[in-house]
């Protein structure tokens, strides 16, 4: 299947946004893993991904998100994001999350693109907003690939996503990359209503007949002022997700990204392992998208955010603190500690609701990815090897 994959992707991919692909993320992106790896022996974190999202705008309203898509619009300017940026590759940095609200809702979002060739970006959005222009946009540019999220059916995705026509409208964002020969993705925040329609192999094989190349299944985790607990997977289908996924990558055409497994089926949190961490649309600096509190922001030391990334007490403290916890999300697993964290350290509410931590009182303690005993490991060979060596892990929790 490694060998169908790349040969679809050769056909179906502009040969300048394939190079840029395989040259920034790839091979620049493996180097920055080594950089890391190399940091952390010397006692020091600084992750080689880092999640930015550039605005809390959407012109959606899902169920379950926790940006504040409805205050008046934030966002990282251009200048931020190129400071942020630059400073970053210093370090050996070559790959960013767009992340939102809607990405394309930020009005330098091609700007940032093309600031910086020598990265890679991948963008989380719903799609609406690409059209052809945009997306060849895109294609010119050469260095960004679309996740486009669809939630479920016609039906599902309207009532998820608190608009009308949300799914074609999403489809026509994917076959407007697909028809300028972008690597493009489908993310899925699997949950109660849409497991049975999205994780399945009719989904996987419509997603290669259109074209995609790509997918990430996510497991919903419900936070944000309206979490709906009651959508959240129960422990044996987040393990039939992951069974899914191992077995479809050894099936299809199509590639599988997942980020809470190491290459044995043993569950992690990017966040513990510190390969990643998260900047909020204020510019707040957060170990995780979910996790909305922080004691330090971009605009700190000058906006060298290497300093202010590797001198945060509270994210080493959030690191060891998850680590020690559980192999999952301690979001889910131990808000309890979550809050204790944050009032050790003092860390504000990055939210513009200023409730976060009311929410994490309110939450009752949920099952994560984290299910010892039941470790379903890679068994396709690529996926694993770049998994041990480049992607996760790294003794966070030895």
């Amino acid at each position: 299947m490694i060998a169908t994959l790349g040969y679809r992707i050769f056909r179906t991919t502009d040969t300048r946004v394939l190079w840029k692909f395989a040259y920034n993320f790839g091979y620049k992106g493996m180097r920055s893993v080594q950089r890391f790896k190399k940091r952390l022996k010397r006692g020091t974190t600084f992750p080689p991904f880092l999640y930015i999202s550039i605005t809390n705008s959407c012109n959606l309203r899902c169920t379950g998100c926790w940006i504040d898509v409805a205050a008046p619009q934030a966002l990282i300017s251009f200048d931020e994001m190129n400071t942020l940026i630059v400073n970053a590759k210093k370090h050996g940095n070559s790959f960013f999350g767009i992340l939102g609200g809607e990405p394309f809702m930020h009005p330098d979002l091609m700007r940032i693109l093309a600031a910086h060739p020598d990265c890679y970006f991948q963008i989380f959005t719903n799609g609406h907003f690409i059209t052809d222009e945009v997306a060849a946009a895109m294609r010119r540019i050469g260095n960004a690939t679309p996740l486009i999220s669809v939630e479920g059916t016609e039906l599902v995705s309207d009532q998820r996503r608190g608009r009308l026509g949300v799914l074609n409208k999403t489809l026509s964002g994917i076959d407007a990359c697909i028809r300028n020969r972008l690597i493009t993705g489908v993310a899925t925040s699997v949950c109660q209503t849409n497991i049975d329609d999205l994780v399945n192999e009719a989904w996987v094989d419509a997603l290669i007949k259109r074209g995609v190349h790509y997918m990430w299944y996510h497991t919903y985790r419900p936070v944000g002022p309206e979490a709906a607990p009651e959508l959240a997977l129960r422990p044996e289908q987040v393990l039939s997700v992951r069974r899914f996924a191992v077995e479809m990558r050894s099936k299809k055409a199509i590639g599988f990204v997942d980020a809470y497994w190491d290459d044995k089926g043993q569950a992690l949190c990017p966040a513990a392992t510190g390969i990643s961490h998260h900047v909020g649309p204020w510019g707040d600096v957060e170990p995780c998208p979910i996790v909305q509190l922080a004691t330090e922001n971009i605009r700190d030391n000058d906006g060298d955010i290497y300093k202010t990334l590797t001198e945060s007490a509270y994210l080493k403290d959030f690191r060891e603190t998850a680590a020690k916890a559980t192999r999952g999300c301690i979001v889910l697993e131990r808000p309890d500690l979550l809050k204790e964290l944050a009032i050790k350290h003092g860390a504000k509410d990055t939210t513009d609701r200023k409730e976060m931590l009311a929410e994490i009182d309110a939450m009752q303690p949920l099952n994560s990815q984290h299910n010892p005993g039941n470790e379903i490991p890679e068994d396709q060979w690529l996926y694993r090897f770049a998994k041990k060596h480049w992607f996760f892990g790294f003794g966070a929790y030895t």
